[in-house]
């Protein structure tokens, strides 16, 4: 039997809110991403946000719950994760006990009893479905999962309904906000991404980067964060093994305010290389390609 769920209120009245008010909580969103964000919300569908790690996109899903009000639920992806860790388990050791407890002349009652409410672990996907109250769905890193775990998405984002074999099926009362990211390591199923909206989040250019260092770090003198941004760019242009991410480039701002310097000269750069590159070979092509010997 096909399964209704009711449309949610929108969150955003129009493209400009949704730049306007993400703003308010320190992400400065372009026009692109903030159409993504308030079609995925007016349509009801899920947002697929693909682009390399470090650009923002988990940063994107917590500041629409923060700007909305929303709870924000998240399922990290990782090799392995199952249905057990994405949907539901039951509480095995909780059911022994019970079952220790009970005589075996109540065994009818005491099996429907273990497998009731009481018992059931809510993992993130059924959580965010039974939740009445404004949610953001996280499902992160979903590259890094098993294939088979799309199959589990596919059923969950097409119907937002979840069956437990021994409760019945599960539907949502109110559709969650749902946030796919994506960092591009294996191409995900056709069938998925029908389903969903699609973004790409790329680094951020030079202004808009320096904009987000001066929103987010609004003491550092505004020469030292053109030196900075100009500097990260120089770094990302570079064959490393890891990108400084706009987090990093943000914590080095706060670094260099932390240690009192006021200038991102040779030495500094030198000193603090290790808040923006996490790898010693990364180091060594910087320190090598930069002069900073």
């Amino acid at each position: 039997m096909e399964t209704t769920v009711p449309e949610a209120p929108a969150m955003f009245a129009s493209v400009d809110d949704v730049i306007e008010r993400l703003a308010q909580t320190g992400y400065l969103a372009d026009k692109g991403t903030a159409t993504a964000v308030f079609l995925a919300d007016r349509l009801g569908k899920p947002l697929l946000i693909e682009g390399p790690a470090g650009v923002g996109k988990t940063e994107l899903a917590r500041a629409v719950a923060q700007t909305t009000g929303a709870e924000l639920v998240r399922l990290q992806c990782y090799e392995g994760v199952d249905e057990s860790r994405a949907l539901y388990e039951w509480n095995h050791a909780k059911q022994i006990l019970r079952i220790q407890a009970s005589s075996e002349n109540h065994w009818e009652e005491t099996k429907q009893d273990v497998f009731s409410e009481e018992f059931l672990l809510s993992r993130p996907l059924l959580t965010a479905i039974r939740r009445t109250e404004p949610t953001v769905l996280l499902i992160d890193e979903t590259d890094k999962a098993d294939v088979e775990i799309e199959g589990l998405l596919l059923e969950v984002l097409s119907d937002f309904a979840v069956t437990v074999p021994e409760l019945g099926t599960i539907v949502a009362t109110r559709k969650p906000f749902v946030v796919l990211t994506s960092n591009a390591t294996r191409e995900l199923s056709e069938a998925l991404k029908r389903r969903c909206l699609f973004l790409h989040l790329d680094f951020p250019d030079e202004d808009l980067e320096r904009r987000i260092l001066a929103s987010r770090v609004p003491e550092l003198p505004e020469a030292v964060a053109q030196q900075m941004v100009r500097t990260i760019r120089v770094l990302r242009g570079m064959q490393l093994k890891k990108s400084p991410s706009v987090a990093e480039t943000i914590d080095w701002g706060r670094t260099l305010l932390a240690l009192g310097m006021t200038a991102l000269d040779d030495k500094a750069v030198h000193a603090t290389l290790g808040v923006v590159l996490k790898h010693h070979s990364d180091h060594q092509r910087a320190i090598s390609e930069l002069k900073l010997n």
